[in-house]
């Protein structure tokens, strides 16, 4: 699990980013900014703390758990959901107060005769760990046939969510 480290941009009052990788997360909290992108298939999970200002990004990968799970901290949905809730508790987010925000899950190439895509089954699995440790998602941007980069700002608890097709939405 990765964290921000303590980095400056040229001007002093630009805030912090960091980015979140394919199968990777982070937990920041004030004006620091967490970024995925490529999110095709793959899905957001965001989760917050907002009275706390603490949240976490994760870009997971895949909708069920793998042999090589443990290189990869977010590859499938399981493991990246609780490893994601452990590291905003630790970093001294409050488990009964932490809700959630989701985006992705798009069908991004068309499988004939594949009744479920990827994309479709990952949201599904993130929607089941969420609820299955008492999280609610309370706004998500998924499905469709696009491509989507998103920006977590914990002091706001606002999902910036972007796309080729729907421009900017904040949830």
């Amino acid at each position: 699990m990765s964290k921000p480290t303590e980095r400056r941009s040229l001007t002093d009052d630009a805030p912090d980013r960091v980015r979140v990788g394919v199968a990777e997360l982070a937990v920041a909290s004030g004006d620091t900014r967490l970024t995925t992108s490529g999110l095709g298939s793959c899905v957001g999970v965001a989760v917050a703390d907002p009275a706390a200002g603490i949240a976490g990004l994760a870009h997971v990968m895949l909708p069920d758990a793998t042999d090589d799970d443990r290189a990869k901290p977010a590859k499938s949905v399981e493991l990246g959901v609780e490893r994601l809730l452990d590291a905003v508790e630790t970093e001294g987010g409050d488990p009964d107060a932490v809700e959630a925000k989701i985006a992705g899950g798009s069908q991004m190439f068309d499988f004939s005769g594949v009744s479920e895509g990827v994309g479709e089954r990952n949201v599904e699995r993130t929607r089941e760990a969420l609820a299955d440790r008492g999280v609610s998602v309370v706004a998500e941007d998924v499905g469709g046939g696009h491509g989507r980069s998103l920006e977590l700002v914990p002091e706001t608890w606002t999902l910036r969510v972007t796309s080729a097709h729907r421009g900017v939405e904040d949830l």
